[in-house]
């Protein structure tokens, strides 16, 4: 397992926090379903009008020489940075997957400073790199919050053994302090609740209306990929964001909800 991690100091900040918009996205590297299009500026002004604290991203790319020269609006930074724009002023990024021309992983956007993070690979075998990106928060009024953006395989196995380091993860934090988990769990079985019950997490949807979220594919949604879960903490307003311009954005819906501290 690979472990990465960067430190900052904790900015002072006098108004408690009590609410979080939560917002994640699988970007599909910024391109339309079946990568026709390449619409990240579309994605960009999309996730600004949710007006988030925290932006989950799944398949972010960090770099691609090769798409760089063959699109005329390709960005030069990070697709992180770019989303992040003048909205988030911090982020992290988890690179996960990696080849000749480029990366690609997750990335968490925040409105608060993110005080550490790091990025575990919790890939099992074969090709399919897999990240579970950790970071922690500096939320006016709390110790610390805890942000882990997931994005689990698609083999069953492979699930399986993530989802027992994902429980780890989050059994080896503070007891009170609040945990956000959200991201592409690929969990079309809906097995997910059973590891992650034991770390105390409870999922939106399921709290709210008894079954996840059908999230993919985003023009007609029928499985149930995306989640959010949280520890220490509730929900409101959980939403799935399936209707345009949203499904023709990438090939997950978006999931949103505001979570209570």
């Amino acid at each position: 397992m690979t472990i990465m991690s960067v430190e900052r100091k904790p900015t002072a900040m006098a108004s408690p926090v009590n609410r979080l918009r939560i917002l994640t996205v699988n970007t599909h590297k910024g391109f339309t379903w079946m990568n026709r299009r390449f619409i990240l500026p579309e994605l960009r002004e999309a996730v600004r009008t949710q007006s988030s604290d925290v932006v989950f991203l799944q398949e972010v790319l960090g770099e691609n020489i090769k798409h760089g020269s063959q699109y005329s609006n390709w960005t030069p930074v990070p697709q992180y940075e770019f989303l992040a724009d003048s909205m988030w002023p911090d982020f992290a990024y988890g690179r996960n997957a990696v080849y000749p021309h480029g990366h690609h992983g997750n990335a968490l956007l925040s409105k608060f400073p993110i005080l550490r993070y790091q990025n575990l690979d919790v890939s099992v075998s074969g090709t399919e790199e897999r990240g579970l990106l950790h970071a922690v928060l500096d939320v006016p009024g709390h110790k610390e919050v805890h942000a882990i953006c997931v994005h689990l395989g698609l083999r069953e196995h492979h699930r399986q053994e993530q989802l027992g380091l994902l429980s780890d993860l989050v059994n080896r934090l503070p007891a009170g302090a609040p945990v956000i988990v959200a991201g592409d769990f690929n969990d079309w079985r809906q097995r997910a609740d059973r590891y992650l019950a034991d770390a105390g997490m409870h999922e939106a949807f399921v709290s709210e209306f008894g079954t996840p979220a059908r999230s993919f594919p985003a023009r007609w949604p029928l499985l149930c990929l995306d989640r959010i879960y949280v520890r220490n903490a509730t929900f409101r307003h959980p939403e799935v964001l399936s209707k345009r311009p949203w499904s023709h954005l990438s090939d997950h819906a978006p999931l949103a909800v505001e979570v209570l501290l």
